[in-house]
């Protein structure tokens, strides 16, 4: 070993212990908050459209103006995207704990405000919405760099992508919970005022109740953040970031043995000398950074943004995809509350079957299998199995042929998350440096959220029909699911083509990942042999 942190060592080696499993849980219920939060707000945009858009006169139920659509489904992920950036760089400036607390308290925040948004016109309200749920989006954003580096900072080398791949998985678990929360809700206030079918009574299908509906639903979402804030104020910096960036080897050693029972020998300080030389290590933006990592960040970048298109296009419009496979009834067929009711049980079925098993098969693989091939695999069958979607799409929507339909999308969905959807969410909190992997893998995530907003805008005009007369109200004709399907499919090409720029980092330290052994290593053999600066 070329670095002389002993403690460093002692956490690759440590064996898997009870605190392992406890910043699992702290960690993981930051994404779980963040899945629940994101997808929520899928399951009351039809309701939305209900109450504050609803034309009396109108043969088809209210729904949102396509611009209002797009900025509630969407203004978060802005947020996060710039959360992503700001707070990545802020935990490398100020440490991952220091942070870790402020993602949280603005997260449950803003799910309280989202859902307390009033205004006495349906555009103020939409706007109050949007404004909250933009900020939610920052601390949800500031999550994802955070727990990704913590995780991979606790964790040994042997099984540290379970882990990381483990407090991603939760995502599965709050998207599940998003799912349950707006079937019980909907279902009490269902069965307590029960309402007449659209075409019965245009007026009287949405109750006033229906208002406190979907405020509940978003505002439950501050309930797993609150709970988890204690917890995450007493967890202590990683000892990675303590020693390698605040340079302060004896507080990593005492802040580890307080949490893991590793046998840790007492660390010496570094002469000053040392400590000045090592200041001079280079930036995000030097020649340096470019030459050694500067393929790996684009290979990070591209395979989550394209991952993202592809993925995000997808859980958006899941809602269009049962009506489209006759899995929903026709709109006007239902009053407003039946109508969430069975828009939330669709997809808590595709989230139990499709998204959750996905999710536990990576952790189960990902220390056994690899990071590179888990990606390479997911990306594949994903194109395989859109394609299969997509060439023969009208036989799809033909009567009687829609199961076939919606396992096919199932399966494209459980090989996103036993895939790219994981692995390139672990990949960049492993491979840069330790005073620039918070930077590194907020970038990389902000390109997934790029993809993100493509996929949830970009698509929900691609997929307009191309029959002007068949398009959704307001929407100009796209060019089709079927067209865009084929899109989707280029997407999940690139990906894998840009995954063969990431190495496998199966095994390793993250010191040897990172290349830090090599840099402590130089300067020493610098002393020794000048004339030789070759690693």
């Amino acid at each position: 070993m070329a670095h002389d942190h002993k403690v460093l060592d002692a956490l690759d080696a440590a064996k898997t212990q009870w605190y392992h499993f406890t910043a699992v849980v702290v960690a993981g219920m930051g994404f779980f908050t963040d899945a629940y939060d994101l997808f929520s707000i899928s399951l009351v945009t039809k309701l939305l459209g209900r109450i504050y858009y609803s034309d009396p006169s109108s043969k088809t139920p209210g729904s949102l103006p396509p611009n209002v659509s797009a900025a509630v489904n969407g203004v978060a992920f802005c947020g996060t995207l710039a959360g992503q950036l700001f707070f990545g760089w802020l935990g490398d400036k100020m440490g991952r704990k220091k942070v870790y607390g402020m993602t949280l308290m603005l997260m449950a925040i803003c799910c309280l405000a989202s859902g307390l948004s009033f205004g006495p016109t349906p555009k103020d309200v939409m706007v109050t919405l949007c404004f909250f749920r933009f900020w939610l989006g920052v601390g949800i954003g500031g999550d994802y760099p955070l727990s990704a580096t913590i995780m991979s900072e606790y964790a040994n080398k042997r099984t540290r992508g379970a882990f990381i791949a483990a407090v991603f998985a939760m995502q599965g678990f709050g998207n599940l919970a998003g799912g349950i929360v707006a079937i019980a809700v909907s279902a009490a206030f269902k069965s307590r005022f029960d309402a007449p079918a659209y075409k019965d009574d245009p007026a009287g299908s949405t109750v006033p109740q229906a208002d406190y509906v979907w405020r509940i639903v978003l505002m439950f979402g501050a309930v797993p953040a609150l709970l988890t804030y204690y917890w995450r104020m007493k967890m202590p910096e990683t000892a990675r970031y303590t020693a390698l960036v605040a340079k302060n080897a004896k507080q990593a050693t005492s802040d580890m043995a307080r949490v893991l029972d590793v046998d840790l020998a007492e660390e010496r300080q570094k002469p000053v000398e040392e400590l000045e030389r090592r200041r001079e290590e280079f930036g995000l933006f030097s020649r340096q950074f470019a030459k050694r990592h500067g393929l790996h960040l684009l290979g990070t970048t591209v395979c989550w943004f394209t991952l993202d298109i592809a993925f995000y296009s997808q859980n958006l419009f899941q809602k269009d995809m049962y009506a489209a496979v006759n899995w929903l009834p026709r709109a006007d067929t239902m009053n407003a509350l039946e109508e969430m009711f069975r828009i939330s049980r669709a997809q808590t079925l595709v989230a139990l079957c499709g998204t959750i098993p996905g999710y536990w098969f990576t952790v189960f693989f990902i220390d056994i299998v690899g990071r590179f091939a888990i990606q390479l695999g997911g990306f594949f069958f994903m194109t395989a199995f859109m394609l299969g979607l997509a060439i023969p799409y009208h036989h799809w929507t033909t009567p009687g042929h829609h199961v076939g339909f919606v396992v096919m999308y199932a399966l494209t969905f459980f090989f996103a998350n036993f895939g790219p959807n994981s692995t390139t969410f672990i990949v960049p909190a492993e491979i840069f440096p330790a005073r620039l992997r918070s930077t590194c893998h907020g970038i990389s995530s902000a390109a997934g959220k790029c993809g993100a907003i493509v996929g949830s805008f970009g698509f929900l005009y691609a997929a307009q029909s191309t029959d002007p007369t068949k398009t959704d109200s307001g929407y100009p004709p796209g060019i089709g699911v079927r067209n865009s399907l084929f899109m989707l499919t280029g997407c999940n090409v690139i990906g894998f083509l840009f995954t063969f720029l990431v190495p496998e980092s199966k095994g390793k330290s993250l010191e040897e990942l990172s290349g830090e052994n090599d840099e402590e290593a130089a300067p020493q053999q610098q002393q020794t042999v000048p004339t030789d600066l070759s690693e």
